[in-house]
């Protein structure tokens, strides 16, 4: 199993310290989650339907043409490799490792791509996976550099498939609406800015033929009754959406100013999170941890990831504990 975020119990483990005196800033979840009613209980003895409104209500909010609902964007992350041959994927690097380690897994090629290498990567290459924005960089392409690079993968029957989990605090660049197109596939997920991780939604938006092979090998009710009722409503509350965005926003750059003023300068993110590389990472990431707070540390390029706080209390704790850290202005 790869290392992903919000491993609270290992840490409370670990350093000794109660899971409710965590916090958490290591997943890049919108700490203020869509608040709307528990489901009804009716969610919990039925088995999902399909023809429940929940494709519908997807397509409507990104604009999409067809939508198929999976068990978070990973379900997808899983099994797209599964329905291709043998072939050379280029995966954009540094960025979320589930993707390469997923197509590797299934018998590919795969070779890192660096954002200055994509051109040249769908030139080449059979699939080209990109996230859009990066999780953990905050690289972001535009939509014209991702229609061109697309064009060419197509020629070859290649695709491009773009992670934009992260993309909707500011969907300007979405592909979205383009996924009619074979060849080009789009994941999505209701976890990071809807604040739902733990109901495991996401989408598939893709041209019909993908979509439905995705779906026979996916089998049925890979989401859960009670989470599609849930993400239902998450989708249709436009003014909560609205809101949110601009809370985003600006929290993004209270945390970029907070990050500057402790000497740790962030060279990437998006309004979920935000991206500082230093050599001095793992000592900083453990000095947080031993004071219950914790980010997300890569290895590769050293660097520390860090969400959003929530109350005024979580923002005034990570600044203090910020101020204390060691190797502070990489001294």
């Amino acid at each position: 199993m790869l290392e992903h975020g919000g491993l609270l119990r290992r840490a409370s483990a670990l350093y000794g310290i109660a899971l409710e005196r965590w916090l958490d800033l290591s997943t890049g979840i919108n700490p203020r989650s869509w608040p709307g009613e528990p489901p009804p209980i009716e969610a919990w003895r039925r088995l999902p339907e399909d023809e429940d409104g929940l494709a519908q209500a997807a397509r409507e909010y990104y604009g999409a043409p067809n939508a198929l609902p999976t068990a978070g964007s990973q379900a997808a992350i899983l099994n797209l490799p599964r329905l291709r041959a043998r072939c050379r994927v280029g995966v954009l690097t540094p960025g979320y490792a589930e993707h390469a380690a997923r197509w590797r897994e299934a018998g590919h090629d795969v070779a890192p791509v660096r954002p200055s290498q994509c051109a040249q990567a769908a030139a080449e290459l059979d699939v080209l996976v990109l996230i859009n924005p990066n999780n953990p960089t905050g690289q972001r392409f535009t939509r014209s550099q991702l229609l061109d690079w697309h064009q060419k993968l197509l020629g070859r029957g290649g695709w491009l498939l773009i992670d934009e989990t992260f993309a909707d605090t500011d969907p300007k660049d979405s592909l979205a609406s383009e996924t009619h197109r074979e060849g080009l596939v789009v994941l999505k997920s209701l976890g990071k800015f809807f604040g739902l991780a733990g109901a495991r939604v996401g989408f598939v938006l893709a041209a019909d033929p993908l979509r439905r092979a995705l779906a026979q090998r996916l089998g049925p009710w890979t989401v859960a009754g009670p989470s599609r009722t849930i993400a239902i409503q998450a989708l249709r509350d436009r003014p909560w959406q609205a809101d949110t965005r601009r809370r985003l926003r600006a929290d993004c750059e209270r945390l970029a100013a907070l990050l500057h003023r402790c000497a740790l300068e962030p060279a990437g993110g998006c309004d979920l999170f935000q991206w500082v590389p230093t050599p001095h990472a793992a000592l900083i990431h453990e000095h947080l941890a031993r004071s219950g707070i914790l980010c997300r540390l890569f290895d590769s390029p050293s660097s520390l990831r860090f969400g959003l706080p929530g109350p005024e209390e979580d923002w005034r704790r990570l600044e203090a504990a910020l101020r204390s850290a060691p190797c502070e202005g990489g001294a």
